[in-house]
């Protein structure tokens, strides 16, 4: 509540309104206004509230002093330098700025200065610590205590001082404590004034820091269900205690009636609305597809304009009622001005909007895109049908990788022969052993086209990396056909495209189990070109007017990857999500940390890292996984 005691306090309070209103675009990791609070304005400087999490470096030390601990400080804090440098150095956040490391006041002997360093840490917003050392310390003294913050040790493997004993004892006080850590212990001896990490080091001290950071980014946000259960999807029938007690998030809801309110009241940027339709016209309605509907049900060009500019309007009013937009509170609409704080969203769209108002696809799939009418920017996760288990795996993806998400139909396995007996074609190359087809209504971001490049091949770039010409390539390759009528009664726009083949991704999914919880499916594989004509017979067998991808599964020959068809069969629900790149690993270690296990993966065995503590529950590494999250359970429960 506002309490502004005096006349210059409520002088201030409109020069603060004023200045707000230099921002010209709040929809890029910019500082935006939010509001005014006991006498001060909170800003959140990205879109949404908090900070990025950081990374606590901890150099602990042995605290013998009189010779040892003065014998060791530099080495030790030349260390943990090393390791910030090299998460500085590498990693980036979702919205391109430079991960961020925190290193501890002083050295850490005694339990004292243990505790001071949590404080620092709390104060400094760091979600996830990195302990190091080339020497023995005082295990139980010097470990991370907190219960939620990921956390790693690394131990120097040195002859000089005992670095791997310290990382033995202290791996196995929190144990014994339930307070699971990652080991990080290099494979080769290193020199006492060695202060280079190396290669087998660092691979696990960045997949430790990704997971990490993705964690504890979720820890406060939302997911936003705009309407509710769709067509009966167990993904839409979205859980709150999943979100809360796995994930650290919460759940928002609205109405989709919301939506139809915005639209009526005008509550929009009417500025940024006019420049969104240049844009469209400019962009996507030249590259409107053919109407496949039939006759009677075929729509005016004057209908078709104006479903154009309902769609927009819906963009923009689902990303305000995500991350807020101060435009609004200019207009006095403080309250919707807002947003619901949404790392993630879901629409659900079919059948109660569908039936009567066009589709969400032109909205879903210009939002889950690095850019739009305000430029490149950092995509957005909207799940279609509001699958929020869905979404969930696209959330993963876009944190781990930082870059846009395809959520997709996991639709048809084609088999070689079958493709053979339809088309006349025999599959070759990496579509040899069969292909399976995703494709959605539309929905999926148009990064998934593959149109952008790197040194001449088809990739999904970080938004940061993506150039004008990476943009003009993939609305080229885009069109908008008007929404099949059989699905879509109200209309609207999908967008289809046919992903370049070549790229390698990784699918994943997020399954609810009654009396279990959640598991995650991971597939890596590449995605696969089909000749024009054998792509337009398989395809035309679906639906035309929806983007597909043909991706071919890494086969490992055994249970769940024997063949392409034993990866769909065991596919645990209707719809994955693909990211660009095999972050099988990354994946198995993130879900670790919240205690989520990997029921289905084709990662090799040496790429997997998780917590020290699961080695204790079996040498089989998917059935320990599953007793450890079995005995810890949900990280935030």
């Amino acid at each position: 509540m506002c309490n502004f005691s005096t006349v210059q306090d409520r002088r201030n309070k409109k020069l603060l309104i004023k200045k707000q209103k230099q921002e010209t675009n709040p929809y890029n990791n910019k500082m935006r206004f939010v509001g005014i609070k006991n006498n001060y304005f909170e800003m959140k400087k990205g879109r949404l509230q908090g900070e990025n999490p950081k990374i606590g470096i901890r150099p602990t030390i042995d605290a013998r002093q009189g010779g040892v601990r003065e014998s060791l400080e530099v080495q030790t804090m030349n260390l943990a330098k090393s390791v910030a440098e090299l998460i500085t150095s590498t990693l980036k956040y979702s919205d391109g700025t430079p991960v961020q490391c925190v290193i501890a006041n002083s050295t850490i002997g005694r339990v004292d200065e243990a505790a001071a360093c949590a404080e620092q840490f709390k104060l400094a917003g760091v979600g996830a610590t990195i302990t190091v050392t080339p020497a023995w310390c005082y295990g139980s003294e010097t470990i991370d205590m907190d219960p939620y913050m990921p956390k790693a040790i690394w131990g120097f493997n040195g002859t000089e001082r005992p670095g791997a004993v310290y990382l033995a004892a202290a791996l196995a006080g929190h144990n014994q404590k339930g307070l699971p850590a990652f080991g990080i212990y290099g494979r080769d001896v290193q020199d006492s004034g060695d202060n280079h990490i190396p290669e087998d080091v660092k691979e696990k001290i960045l997949r430790f820091a990704k997971g990490a950071v993705a964690v504890a980014a979720l820890r406060g946000k939302s997911y936003l269900s705009m309407g509710s259960v769709s067509m009966g999807i167990a993904g839409s029938i979205v859980d709150a205690n999943f979100f809360q007690e796995y994930l650290g998030m919460r759940n928002e809801y609205i109405d989709m009636s919301e939506i139809m309110r915005r639209v009526q009241l005008n509550i929009f940027d009417p500025e940024e609305f006019k420049k969104a339709m240049d844009w469209t016209a400019k962009n996507c309605k030249p590259n409107e597809g053919f109407d496949f509907n039939d006759e009677d049900k075929k729509k005016s060009r004057e209908v078709l304009d104006t479903e154009w500019e309902f769609v927009v309007k819906m963009t923009m009013i689902m990303r305000d009622l995500m991350i807020g937009n101060p435009k609004l509170k200019e207009m006095g609409f403080g309250e919707e001005s807002l947003g619901h704080n949404a790392i993630a969203a879901g629409f659900q769209g079919q059948r109660q909007w569908t039936d009567f108002m066009p589709n969400g696809d032109f909205a879903e799939a210009m939002l889950n895109t690095s850019f739009d009418w305000n430029g490149i920017r950092e995509a957005f996760v909207v799940a279609t049908e509001n699958d929020s288990l869905n979404g969930v795996a696209m959330l993963f993806g876009k944190l781990l990788t930082n870059t846009a998400q395809v959520f997709a139909d996991v639709r048809t396995y084609w088999s070689p022969e079958a493709v053979e007996r339809v088309t006349g074609y025999k599959l070759e190359g990496q579509a040899a052993n069969g292909l399976i087809h995703l494709i959605n209504s539309g929905s999926a971001a148009l990064d998934g086209s593959g149109q952008q490049t790197k040194d001449g091949k088809p990739v999904m770039k970080p938004f940061w990396e993506i150039t004008d010409e990476d943009v003009k390539k993939t609305l080229d390759a885009t069109t908008w056909y008007p929404a099949d009528c059989g699905y879509f009664r109200g209309g609207g726009f999908s967008s289809q495209f046919v992903s370049k083949g070549g790229m390698p991704v990784t699918m994943s999914r997020i399954n609810l189990i009654k009396g279990l919880g959640p598991v995650l499916q991971i597939a890596e594989g590449w995605t696969v070109e089909i000749p024009v004509d054998v792509h337009k017979v398989l395809d035309e067998r679906t639906n035309r007017t929806w983007p597909t991808t043909w991706f071919a599964p890494r086969l490992t020959g055994e249970g769940n990857f024997a063949d392409v068809y034993s990866v769909m069969n065991n596919w645990g629900a209707n719809h994955g999500a693909f990211s660009y790149g095999h972050i099988g690993a990354d994946l198995i270690t993130m879900a670790s940390m919240l205690r989520i296990p990997v029921c289905m993966h084709n990662v090799d065995e040496d790429k997997i890292f998780r917590p020290s503590a699961w080695s204790a529950f079996g040498m089989d590494k998917e059935g320990s996984d599953y007793r450890a999250c079995q005995t810890y359970g949900a990280l935030y429960k």
